[in-house]
C-alpha cells in the first residue's frame, strides 16, 4: 500500500522570511542535524517549529529517561497513531539504544512484548495507557511511580505529549515515510 500524497510541503527556503532562516538555521545546526519531516513543516510558522523543536531537543536528548527508554515511548506512540515517518526514523535509534529487535518487532505488529526489565515494561504500558486511554489508572500510576519515580514519569509524560504533536503533525499533513513510499506498520 502507497501512502497518500503528502498535504502541506515544507516552505521553500528559497522564500524563507528572516526568522524562518533564524529557525531552520538554528534547528540543523542543532543534534538533529538538519530540518526535516514536522520541523520543516513547522517552519510555516516559524515561531512554533522553535518552540517546539527547543521542547523536543529536551524531550529526546535532555530529559531524565535513558535513550532506551525514551525510543520505547517514541516506537509506541508512533505505532498507536500510525505515524510511518515517525516510525522509520526512530526504529533505528532504537536499536542503536539498545531495544532488541523483537521488542521492536512486536509493537510495530500490534502484540504485547516480552519485556527484559520492570522500566522497558512500565514505560511501555504508561505510554499505551495514556493514548489509548488518555489516563492511567490507580494501580499503573503507582506502579510508575515506584519504578521510574516523579521526575522521570514527568519527563515520560512530557516526551509522550511531544511526540503526539509529531504524530498529529505527521498524520495530518501526511508527511511521507523515508523508504519509497511504503507502509511499515500497515493493519497488521
Amino acid at each position: 500500500m502507497t501512502y497518500p500524497p503528502q498535504r502541506l510541503a515544507a516552505p521553500d527556503p528559497a522564500t524563507y522570511s528572516p526568522r524562518q532562516q533564524a529557525i531552520h538555521d538554528d534547528i540543523a545546526s542543532g543534534p538533529r542535524g538538519g530540518v526535516r519531516g514536522p520541523l520543516a513543516v513547522w517552519l510555516h510558522r516559524p515561531d512554533l517549529a522553535a518552540r517546539a523543536q527547543e521542547l523536543g531537543r529536551y524531550c529526546r536528548y535532555d530529559s531524565s529517561l535513558d535513550q532506551r527508554l525514551s525510543e520505547l515511548a517514541i516506537l509506541v506512540t508512533g505505532r498507536i497513531f500510525g505515524s510511518e515517518y515517525e516510525w522509520q526514523v526512530h526504529k533505528g535509534h532504537a536499536l542503536s539504544a539498545g531495544l532488541d529487535a523483537t521488542l521492536i518487532e512486536a509493537i510495530r505488529t500490534n502484540r504485547r512484548p516480552d519485556f527484559p526489565d520492570a522500566e522497558t515494561e512500565v514505560v511501555f504500558d504508561v505510554a499505551c495507557a495514556a493514548h489509548l486511554t488518555r489516563d492511567l489508572d490507580d494501580g499503573l500510576y503507582a506502579r510508575a511511580q515506584a519504578v521510574l519515580g516523579a521526575q522521570r514519569l514527568v519527563d515520560l509524560v512530557g516526551l509522550l505529549g511531544y511526540y503526539t504533536l509529531i504524530s498529529l503533525t505527521i498524520n495530518i499533513f501526511r508527511i511521507p515515510p523515508l523508504v519509497g513510499g511504503e507502509r511499515d506498520l500497515g493493519d497488521d
